[in-house]
Formats: structure tokens, sequence, C-alpha cells
């Protein structure tokens, strides 16, 4: 059987890689346009390898400290020597998917405004083409990683199913040490060069966005690059695999006992493999008329997203039925509950940024009174948005945990167990369709690209209206698709705490899942300590961005006065000083949020023991799904509204309405594209650190 499942979700991993081969051919095929627009593309394609080396080269010197340290502990006996090597395989898979995405979407941007030229469903089959490269690129990889080292384990090494799956847990912190890398420095990037761009450009001077004549263009549209597409792929391909990976562990946890460990395991990753193809002909269903309204455009996404979760909803019964057998067929309940909770999240982000409906829309009229009124409305709209994503979370774990037990009574199986593998299952149903979903948003990146293109080219007017409209559906499917992150990452935390307590009563059979009550004061101080890390993180990212994009609006400012002839268009500006100040800016500010992430469950673990480890991973998840969704949420109704007032409602562009639109949108983007996305990284590393390290908190630690 275990033949079986590595072949199978081996040639799930070469189906979705081969599907990215062909559409990054697709793309390729495609015309570039004129000469101007290939110089643009080049300079910005230019820019994105440029920084994506110099993080790289930053990120590879803390892989090989970190590979040093672990190899110490694995001579002292406190790890297994495959966790180093995991733990850097983790990373280098999770770089490598930011990295392709990164490449295809530098080659598309181009391609996609010559495609507008043509017609809007043209210029849509450009830029889901190249998002279609990204998503299916992380779960390709991301399967393949999971392939690789079962195959290993299993066979080169002999490791039982809990030996396999112990392993395979490390290397979930290499993919999210490098995911929050990517993701914290290319949300400083693209933030910094975004706002400086913004204020200076369209406040301060009055030019339209993506002018030629502003010295932060090019910054701004490497940004989009390095950090909406690079930083977002290796996002999600940690999401993935470590929604795998936990469930695959609680699975072995809840069945070994019963023989079937094996069998527990193969279900999240068969259902990934399925979830590939029903993911590529979901596909196939994305296309739209000429219109360009988003409500179409949104439409014809949503047609090809949700076809492939219904899919998978039929997939999923007969995989649990004829696997773990028909006593345990209510686990699809878990499947089904992940499955729909993603929709109706998606669902729920997309009614409160979209411009499509009333809260962005009323936001928009916040404008007539000036930019406070705009920032105090999107905040207060933020913190409102919280509580839908809240209870359909809670409703799916009430579903995964107590349908599969209260249907299997009778059964020789500790039903806590049987219910938190139920939640791991939530999570995969949830992320199982990720090769679509990615793809829908990764594909916003390259249309706003497209739009900085037509306009720095000097196109037709109608090109840039097809532009303008992929990429405000782009803002819409990305704060969809960052809820749907958070979402997931809030069950997948919850899997890896419960990850964590099996690995402690692995090593002192006296602690059970019931041993961490809040009276105790250890867990007590620990769920402070992890409430307030989202906050400490979100306030550092914050503050980075506002120290780059600081520099970057004087540098603009400066090339306004000095360089003759600029305004005027007789001058080129130096494009060149603004990117290399926000590479420099966003690898300085990427070090300490990353460093914090993983020193602290450490040092609190050293100092409370588990007990404090526990409530700190506890804490961490509940104030940072609920941090993440306001700042992703009040970030995207503030770009929404901004893009409402530029299509001519309330003044339209460069009236003062506009403008107090522009500073609303300027606090919303880092909210929405550096910290608020990042904290979902956050709550799934500190319990990937917190597991890698177990063993040194069980036996040195101050209290407990």
């Amino acid at each position: 059987m275990e033949k079986y499942l590595v072949i199978f979700i081996f040639v799930g991993a070469v189906l979705a890689l081969l599907f990215a081969v062909i559409m990054a051919k697709r793309v390729l095929s495609f015309d570039e346009g004129t000469e101007k627009m290939k110089k643009i593309s080049r300079s910005i394609r230019s820019g994105a390898n440029a920084y994506l080396k110099r993080q790289y080269t930053i990120v590879a010197a803390f892989f090989a400290g970190m590979f040093v340290i672990l190899c110490v502990m694995a001579a002292f006996g406190l790890l297994t020597w495959f966790v180093p090597f995991a733990f850097v395989t983790g990373g280098f898979f999770s770089g490598l998917s930011g990295f392709v995405g990164m490449k295809i979407a530098t080659f598309a941007n181009d391609r996609t405004a010559n495609a507008c030229r043509t017609g809007l469903n043209k210029g849509l089959r450009v830029a889901f083409s190249a998002g279609s490269v990204m998503g299916f690129t992380v779960v390709g990889l991301g399967l393949l990683d999971i392939s690789i080292w079962f195959t290993l384990l299993k066979y080169v090494f002999n490791q039982d199913a809990a030996g396999i799956t112990s392993a395979m847990l490390t290397f979930g912190m290499g993919a999210s040490s490098m995911a929050l890398f990517a993701r914290v420095g290319g949300g400083i990037f693209t933030k910094a060069a975004d706002v400086g761009a913004d204020l200076v450009g369209k406040v301060e001077a009055g030019i339209p966005e993506d002018d030629p004549r502003n010295p932060a263009v090019i910054a701004d549209n490497v940004g989009d690059n390095v950090g909406d597409v690079a930083g977002m792929g290796a996002d999600l391909y940690e999401s993935y695999v470590g929604s795998v990976i936990s469930c695959s562990a609680l699975g072995v946890a809840a069945f070994n006992s019963q023989g079937m460990g094996f069998q527990a395991m193969a279900i999240p990753m068969i259902m990934a493999a399925l979830g590939i193809v029903c993911s590529i002909i979901g596909t196939f269903f994305v296309r739209t008329g000429e219109k360009a309204e988003q409500k179409l455009l949104l439409k014809a996404l949503s047609r090809g997203t949700n076809f492939s979760a219904i899919l998978i909803a039929v997939a999923a019964f007969p995989l649990i039925w004829f696997i773990l057998g028909s006593s345990y067929y209510p686990l699809y309940f878990a499947v089904l509950a992940g499955l729909v909770a993603g929709v109706l999240i998606g669902k729920s982000t997309e009614y409160f940024t979209s411009d499509s409906y009333k809260p962005t829309k009323k936001l928009a009229e916040k404008s007539e009174t000036g930019s406070a009124t705009i920032i105090i409305g999107g905040l207060g709209l933020g913190m409102l948005s919280t509580a839908l994503p809240i209870v359909i979370i809670g409703i799916a774990v009430l579903i995964a945990f107590f349908v599969p037990s209260w249907l299997t009574q009778g059964a020789d199986i500790n039903s806590t167990q049987l219910g938190l593998y139920g939640i791991a299952l939530a999570a995969v149903g949830m992320l199982s369709t990720l090769g679509i979903t990615l793809a829908t948003d990764a594909y916003g990146p390259v249309a706003d690209n497209a739009g900085g293109i037509a306009e720095m080219s000097g196109l037709e007017p109608e090109v840039r209206e097809r532009t303008d409209a992929l990429d405000s559906l782009g803002n819409t499917t990305a704060a969809t698709g960052k809820g749907f992150a958070i979402g997931s990452a809030a069950l997948t935390a919850l899997a890896l705490i419960a990850s964590y307590i099996d690995k402690i009563h692995g090593m002192d059979n006296t602690v059970t899942y019931d041993s961490f009550s809040v009276m105790n004061p250890l867990v007590l101080i620990g769920l402070f300590i992890g409430a307030c890390l989202p906050f400490v993180f979100a306030a550092l990212t914050m503050e980075a961005v506002g120290r780059a994009a600081q520099s970057v609006v004087i540098e603009v400012r400066s090339q306004f006065k000095k360089i003759k002839g600029l305004m005027e268009g007789k001058a080129d500006p130096d494009y060149a000083k603004c990117v290399d100040m926000c590479s420099r800016s966003s690898l300085k500010e990427m070090i300490l949020p990353t460093i914090i992430a993983i020193v602290v469950p450490i040092v609190v673990g050293l100092i409370l023991g588990f007990y404090g480890v526990v409530g700190m991973l506890a804490g961490a998840t509940a104030s940072g799904f609920l941090l993440a969704i306001f700042m992703s949420n009040s970030g995207g109704a503030w770009d929404n509204a901004k893009k409402y007032i530029e299509a001519g409602h309330h003044g339209g562009k460069g009236s003062d309405q506009h403008k107090a639109a522009v500073v609303g949108d300027t606090v919303g983007d880092p909210f929405k594209d550096t910290s608020g996305p990042s904290i979902n990284i956050l709550i799934k590393l500190l319990s990937m650190v917190s597991i890698v390290f177990a063993a040194l908190v069980v036996n040195f630690h101050l209290f407990g």
C-alpha cells in the first residue's frame, strides 16, 4: 500500500509541474508588444532578479547557521539526524516556489498589457496563465518534497509511520522560515516603493499612477513581483505542506494503535494529489467576455475555483471510505467543513473588500470629508470583518472535531485524537485546490504590472481601462486569497499544537491533551506572551515599511526638484536609485521580525517549560488570526475604495476625495501586503520551531 501511496503523490507532483510548464510556455507564446514595453519589462525583471539574489544570499547564511545548530543538537541526541537536512530542503523548495512564480510573472507583465490591446478576455488569459504557473509550481514542489522524504525515510532508512511523520514535520520549519523572510522582505520592499510613489507622485505632484516621470515607479513594479508573487509563493508553499504533514502526523497518532497508521497518513497526501487534478480541470472554466465589469470577471474566476472545490468534495468521500474503511466515513464531514469554510471565508472577504459591495462603497463615501474619516472608516471595517471568519472557523472546528467521534461511536480509537485528525483534515480540505486558488491570487500582480507598463508606454486609453479592471479584481482575489490562507493557518496551527503535545507525550507519558489548563500560571503566562507576539511582529513590520518609505519619499521629492525637465517629460528619473534604496532597506529590516519568531518559542520553553509553550502557541493563534484578518481586509477595502473613486465616483481622479483615498491606501498597503499576510506564517513557524526544539525544552527548563 505504501508503494502505491508514494507513486500516486509523485505522479500528482509531476502532473502539477508539467501543467506549470505548459502554462509557462503558453504565456511565453504571446507577443511582448512594442520595444518600449519590452524595455520597461526588462527593467522590472532585472530589478526583481537583483533583489532576490541579494535576499537569498542573506537567507542562505541564516540557513547555514541554523543547519549547524541543528547538527549540534542531533550530535547530543536532542534531534534525529534527519532534522537538519529536512530543514534545508523545506526552505529550498519554499524559496524555489516563489522564485519560479516571480520569473514567469516578470515575463508575463508586458504580454498581458499587449494582450489587453486586443481585448479583456485575452488579457485575462495571459495573466491567469501566469498565475497558474505559480499555483501549480507551489503544489507540485510541495508534493515532490513530501514524496522524496517519504521514499527516503520508508525505503532507505526503514522508518515506521510515526518516525516518518515526526521527521517530515521538521521540514515545515525550513519552509516557514523561508516564507517569513520572503513575505516580510518582499512586503517591505513593495510597500515602501508603493507608498513613496503614491504620496509624492499622486498626492503632491498630481501626476497619474505609474507615470514614467515618477522616480519610484519601477521600484513599485519590482515590488509587486518580489512581494506579492515571490513572497506569496513561499508563503502558500509553507501553508500547503504544513497542513498536509501535520494532518499525516495526527492521523498516525490516532490510527497507529489500530495498525492503520500508513492509511491515515495517506489520506491528506492523496487528497492533495487529487486536488491537483481537480484544480487543472477548474482552470479550463476561467474565461470572460469583453465587458470590463468586476462582477463578470469575479464570476469567471469563481467559476473555476468553485468547480474545483465541488470535484474534490465528490472525490474525498470514496477516498476515505476505501482507505480507512466504512467505519470512518464520518471524517468526510471534516473535509467538507474545511472546503465550505474556505469558500465562505473567501465570500466574506470579497464582501468586505470588493467595490461591488456596500462596505467598500460606503468607505469611499467617507473621502468626501477627508483622509482622517476614510482611515477611521477603514479601521472600523477591518475590525468588523473579523467576526464572520471567526464564526465560520468555529463552526468548522466543531463539525470537524465532534461529528467523526459521534458517528463512529464504538470504534476502538481515542475520540480526542480522532477529532484532532478531523480538524487537520479540514485544513487540508481548505487547501486541497490551492493550485487554482493561488492562480486566481497570483494573477493580480501581473495585471498590476501590465497597467503600469500600459501607462508608461503610452498605450491607448482602453488598454489601461482593461488592465485596471483586471487589477481591481486582483485586489479582491488577493484579499480573498489572504483570507483563505489565514483561515487555513488557524486550522493548521491547531493541528500543529496537537502534534507538539503528542511529541511531548512521547517523551513524558504523563502529559495528555487535558494537562494544559489556563488555571496553570505557566500556561496563562504563555497565553499572554503568545497573544502579544502578533502585535509586536506587526509593529516591527509596519515601522520597517514606514522607515523605508520615508527614505523613498525624500528621494522622489529630491529628484523632482533637482532633475531639470523631469516634470515636463524632457528628462529621465533615476529609477535604479529607488530600487536600490528599497532593496537595502527591506533586506535590513526583514531580519529582526524573523529572528524573533524563531527565538521567542525557544526562550519561552527554556523558562516556562512546555506548559508555557502550549499557552504561547494558543495565544498567538487566536490573536494572530484576528489581527491578520483585520489588517488584510482593511487594506483591501482602502485599496478598492481608491480604485472606485478613480473609476469616476466621488470626484474621480485628481480630486480632493481621490487624494484622501490615496492616503488611506498608503496606510492600507503595509496592512494588507506586509504585516497581515506575514502573521499567518508567524503562527505556524512558532509551532514548527516548538516541535523541532521540544526535546531541548523537556530536558532543560526553569519552571514546570
